[in-house]
């Protein structure tokens, strides 16, 4: 330790230290250097033993939070990996130098020579140079600990969906068990706004990618990676990743259509509400009742936007109701549906049973719908909506309530459903509650589409038994026996495993 004080003068001479008595020269602090080093250590809080983590298979250090660097003996990108080390507890004084002490490379220990300044009492400026250690701990990196693993996937499938609900994974779910395609993938891990499929062979994942083509509106990316390369027999390793982007639309969301697409579609209303998701978006416009169809490429090269989400739908009760009949559609108007009925409606917010405001609309659950049902629908009126197509359109054309579904009481459906689903194994972090919501949703919807239910298997719940009961009846739709699946069991009614049948 030594001062770092002004230049001396002629005239000047020497004072006492203020401790010992030894004379000296004068200085801010008034006291010799044996003195002050006994006051005030200006390396305190700077930690003398630091540990660096290091990855023995890549030679890698670890530049936190997660970044591993190369770098070699005595550099400077290990010298300025070490010093970030010490960055935050040499905030209180100035560094001079750094530098490198010689030490054992297995030792596995790094020496640094640190100089430093700071300013002590009365102005004093003081410098001193000590030492810091630095420990070597082995730590495997993230690559390598791939490798050690096994993880020797080569394929993977990315499959992904930018909405907020998931009722359409829900479905893919089960057309994947159901085809047994899951059997063949390493791992199915469970992300945000997706799911991955981990394959051993770029077959297997080739496969699923032409089933996904087949089931659900989509479009695909191929990328690969080399991994490594024989010179010798002139054969490459590569690691290939699908990215299958599902169209962001779902079952009950109100889309607004192109006017070039409405068009192509047999001129129908821009304005419609998605009513099944399968390999096609199957729309419905509740003004006409007229039904089309768009398949993905349809879709990339005209997409739409859905307006509203399921957590955006009001509940309503219908004042009164008037079934249309005989409507005449314009030229060129495409299929019509036979399967809902088009009426005239007047409902009222049930959060504004207290006022007067009732709103008209038409739609397309006629043959659902009585006075005094509860409907689920989305507010046009009050709701503050940014989309390209729907500002162009006459404002006349908007109307201010779109009904998407019948609305049930949940928990008399609930406590009524003997029937299940099965799940695929896979790793998701847990499902929170809105996740219930949506899965819930998707039981609702198979048991109201019988259409969308073909090509899921249904299986019997033997744990729950319903309750059945006059006043549980509220007209909610329910799964036949007729249509569940009796799940595996390998005992039979005897409680044996093929007993012999009991003849007289």
């Amino acid at each position: 330790m030594e001062y770092i004080q002004a230049p001396a003068t002629s005239s000047q001479g020497n004072i006492l230290c203020c401790t010992c008595g030894v004379p000296i020269p004068p200085n801010p602090a008034n006291m010799c250097v044996a003195c002050l080093r006994t006051q005030v250590d200006i390396s305190e809080g700077i930690p003398k033993q630091v540990t660096v983590h290091f990855c023995k298979q890549c030679e890698r250090y670890l530049q936190p939070p997660a970044t591993w660097v190369q770098c070699a003996l005595e550099s400077r990108e290990l010298l300025a990996l070490c010093l970030k080390k010490l960055k935050s507890s040499m905030t209180k004084v100035r560094l001079i130098d750094a530098g490198f002490l010689w030490t054992e490379p297995h030792s596995k220990r790094i020496k640094m020579k640190l100089t430093i300044q700071k300013e002590v009492m009365n102005g004093a400026i003081l410098q001193q140079v000590f030492v810091v250690e630095f420990v070597i701990q082995s730590q495997m990196c993230d690559d390598c600990h791939r490798v050690e693993a096994k993880d020797f996937w080569k394929a993977v499938v990315q499959v992904r969906q930018k909405t907020v609900h998931k009722k359409t994974f829900y479905y893919l779910e089960q057309l994947i068990l159901k085809h047994k395609l899951h059997q063949n993938a390493l791992n199915i891990k469970e992300i945000h706004e997706g799911i991955d499929f981990y394959y051993g062979s770029k077959q297997h994942a080739q496969k699923m990618v032409d089933f996904l083509q087949c089931t659900v509106p989509c479009r695909s990316k191929t990328s690969q990676r080399l991994i490594s390369h024989d010179i010798h027999s002139n054969t490459y390793n590569y690691k290939s990743t699908f990215s299958m982007e599902i169209v962001p639309v779902c079952k009950d969301n109100v889309v607004c259509l192109s006017p070039r697409l409405a068009q192509s579609l047999g001129n129908m209303g821009q304005l419609c509400v998605c009513i099944r998701v399968t390999s096609t978006i199957h729309l419905i416009d509740p003004n006409t009742l007229q039904i089309a169809e768009v398949d993905g490429n349809t879709y990339w090269r005209c997409p739409f936007n859905s307006l509203c989400n399921p957590r955006q739908l009001e509940e309503f009760i219908v004042m009164d109701i008037d079934i249309i009949r005989d409507q005449k559609l314009g030229a060129g108007a495409g299929l019509r549906s036979n399967k809902h009925t088009l009426a005239d409606v007047w409902v009222q917010k049930t959060s504004e049973m207290d006022t007067s405001q009732q709103y008209h609309c038409r739609t397309f659950l006629g043959h659902l719908l009585n006075i005094g049902d509860l409907v689920l629908g989305f507010d046009f009126a009050n709701s503050n909506i940014n989309d390209e197509y729907l500002n162009k359109m006459n404002p006349h054309h908007i109307p201010d309530v779109v009904l998407i579904k019948k609305s049930y009481d949940r928990t008399r459906r609930v406590k009524r459903r003997n029937w299940k689903l099965q799940e695929m194994a896979r790793d998701r972090d847990g499902m929170d509650t809105d996740d219930e919501r949506q899965y819930q949703d998707f039981l609702e919807d198979l048991e109201e589409d019988e259409a969308l239910r073909k090509n899921v298997n249904i299986y019997k719940d033997a744990s729950k038994i319903p309750v059945e009961s006059d006043t549980d009846d509220d007209g909610a739709p329910r799964i036949s026996l007729m249509e569940m699946l009796e799940e595996l069991s390998l005992s039979d009614a005897t409680g044996g495993e093929g007993a012999d049948m009991m003849t007289d």
